[in-house]
């Protein structure tokens, strides 16, 4: 059950997506839900965490946290901090930084599938980075306003989704005895 860390982790930064990201376009009564929806989506893969974490051997969580893994997030922070000082003194709209985090972001997540070799945490990683993408189409057109609601609030909806599925996955799978663990 290693997974289960990671997935707390993509919770916590889905809901945080959405929270920083639910406002206007939309309707106060729709962000709000959404915020909610959020919170609780990421305290269900806390009770998922809890449940499974006093499982998790110190030799997994060295596999899964090793060399591979600190490079690729290595690279993530230049990326990501680099990218939006450049974007800052290019004169960027703040609003085109969801884009660019979204789209680091994802990238990473691409970037750990074969580290990790998870092919699931692939594909919640182009999701990401192709939402970003939109974003960063949005930011260069009329579409500003959107950006914030395509690659924050989308990319927080695929976070969630990804961890709540892997870990009800997992979870369910350490349960049947005899079952392969989720993470092998």
């Amino acid at each position: 059950m290693q997974r289960m860390t990671g997935l707390l982790v993509g919770a916590v930064f889905g809901a945080v997506f959405v929270i920083v990201n639910a406002g206007r376009p939309l309707d106060d009564v729709v962000a709000l839900a959404l915020k909610a929806a959020a919170c609780l989506a990421a305290l269900g893969v806390v009770a998922m965490w809890m449940t499974t974490a006093r499982r998790e051997r110190a030799e997994a969580r060295k596999r899964m946290y090793g060399r591979g893994y600190l490079v690729v997030v290595g690279l993530e922070v230049v990326a990501l901090f680099g990218g939006l000082r450049v974007m800052a003194v290019l004169g960027a709209p703040e609003k085109a930084a969801v884009a660019w985090v979204a789209f680091v972001v994802g990238v990473h997540f691409v970037a750990l599938a074969p580290v990790w070799k998870d092919w699931s945490i692939g594909v919640v990683g182009m999701v990401l980075t192709l939402l970003g993408v939109a974003g960063g189409v949005l930011a260069a057109t009329a579409g500003l306003d959107w950006v914030p609601l395509v690659s924050g609030v989308g990319s927080g909806v695929v976070l969630l989704a990804g961890a709540l599925g892997a870990g009800w996955r997992a979870t369910r799978s350490s349960r049947v005895p005899g079952a392969r663990s989720a993470r092998a």
